[in-house]
């Protein structure tokens, strides 16, 4: 497995090896080993992951940036099984050198990439193609009462969601507050 470190280095990208022929491909899409191995050689806690969700959607969806606060925060393992996404973590750790900045790659499900992102950033992503299929490995299990959101169009952040015209939104992500906002809120790690 390729291991790729972003300008953020606790976000990390992984690459499979697939291996294909005329009936198909086969990959190793998840090996506790080799993921314990990429994060502890580079001094990161290795977590465990506790549920998997799958989220389905049409071309303009975005869901994000969600986060859950402590002690419910969770870590995410990410990738598209169809379709493609552009995916989005953003630092909001407020004592973080690099609070505020993100990170954004194409998951799809040609490129089999898979997104790593550890608890203490919001996370997000916009679905390129209709028929997008999500899948995330988390680190902690679901809890209403902590999830919170950053405004996915936060001008202090200024992402580049990779999408030309209006997404399609939840009312709860209409009305998230921005990074700062939420700093202020105290709901912020």
């Amino acid at each position: 497995m390729n291991v790729i470190e972003t300008k953020i280095p606790e976000l990390l990208i992984f690459e499979p090896r697939v291996f294909g022929d005329e009936r198909g491909w086969f990959m190793e899409s998840f090996n506790e080993k080799t993921f314990a191995a990429a994060l502890s050689e580079r001094g990161f806690d290795v977590p465990h992951f506790v549920q998997d969700n799958h989220s389905f959607s049409a071309k303009g969806v975005l869901r994000g940036l969600h986060y859950q606060l402590n002690p419910h925060a969770q870590g995410k393992l990410v990738r598209v099984v169809s379709g493609r996404a552009w995916d989005v973590a953003v630092d909001i750790r407020k004592d973080s050198p690099t609070f505020g900045q993100w990170v954004g790659v194409e998951l799809s499900a040609d490129n089999h990439r898979q997104f790593w992102i550890p608890a203490g950033f919001a996370h997000g992503f916009i679905a390129l193609e209709d028929g997008t299929q999500f899948l995330y490995k988390t680190t902690n299990f679901y809890h209403k009462d902590s999830e919170r959101s950053i405004a996915w169009n936060d001008a202090d952040l200024a992402i580049d969601w990779q999408f030309a015209g209006e997404p399609l939104l939840t009312d709860k992500d209409k009305l998230a507050p921005t990074l700062h906002e939420a700093k202020a809120l105290g709901d912020v790690f």
